[in-house]
């Protein structure tokens, strides 16, 4: 017997449920009820353009992108006291765009971007939005030898559009470029923090039981290593503030 919705069936005459299942059916209303207090709306998401072009990354907007998103390229950065993370090195980042195989990056108009008041919105439907246009809101990249393996990197939404399914589009987004080159060993590096959403995505622990090593030494440069938990990781020389 095939069931629509997972209920009973019931004829014209009117039926009483049974007990469980009215008690049930009251449970739900409670929950419904007591859940549509707390849930909020988000506001809708902004028109999106999403690009793959490396020549689209400006580097000083994203360098703006990662100071908004708090994130940080280095693995010791200077932390002021507020809690940020020193901004990133422009020219760094630039060596660093322009030696990734894939780069993602999403732009999007929005609202406090628009001159005007109540036109804003009608304006902003209007005009579709483009690289040049658009501000940038999302970014992520990936390392590869485009032949065996690939690393995704620095996949980021500014605070204010997250939840929306942006980040999910730009990992689906590097993930398609990659096995389209017939990449499909591919790793994500991601803090604990990010690791729930990067399961939501697809990712895991490694079937093989590898994990990740990072140099720690150089002959006898003990001044140059730094204890993080049960790790000794290498650490640069310091930067001039």
């Amino acid at each position: 017997m095939a069931v629509v919705g997972g209920g009973y069936h019931f004829s014209s005459k009117l039926q009483t449920l049974p007990p469980a299942v009215q008690i049930l059916n009251a449970g739900r209303s409670s929950i419904n009820h007591h859940h549509g207090h707390r849930r909020r709306r988000r506001p809708p998401t902004p028109p999106i353009f999403i690009s793959t072009n490396l020549s689209h990354v400006n580097p000083v907007q994203l360098r703006d992108l990662y100071s908004s998103c708090n994130h940080s390229c280095h693995r010791f950065p200077n932390v002021f006291p507020d809690g940020r993370v020193e901004p990133v090195d422009v020219a760094k980042l630039r060596i660093a765009i322009s030696h990734s195989s894939v780069v993602v990056s999403v732009f999007a108009s929005l609202p406090e971007n628009l001159d005007g008041g109540g036109g804003g919105d009608w304006y902003r439907k209007m005009i579709p939005v483009t690289p040049f246009s658009g501000q940038l809101v999302g970014f992520g990249r990936a390392v590869s030898d485009d032949g065996l393996t690939a690393s995704i990197y620095d996949v980021m939404v500014i605070p204010s559009l997250r939840g929306r399914g942006i980040g999910r589009m730009i990992l689906q987004r590097i993930i398609r470029l990659l096995t389209n080159k017939g990449v499909y060993d591919i790793a994500a590096l991601c803090s604990d923090e990010e690791m729930e959403f990067f399961k939501a995505c697809g990712f895991g622990d490694d079937i093989l039981g590898s994990t990740t090593m990072m140099y720690s030494r150089s002959g006898n440069d003990d001044d140059m290593v730094k204890s993080a938990g049960r790790k000794l990781l290498m650490v640069p020389p310091l930067r001039k503030s």
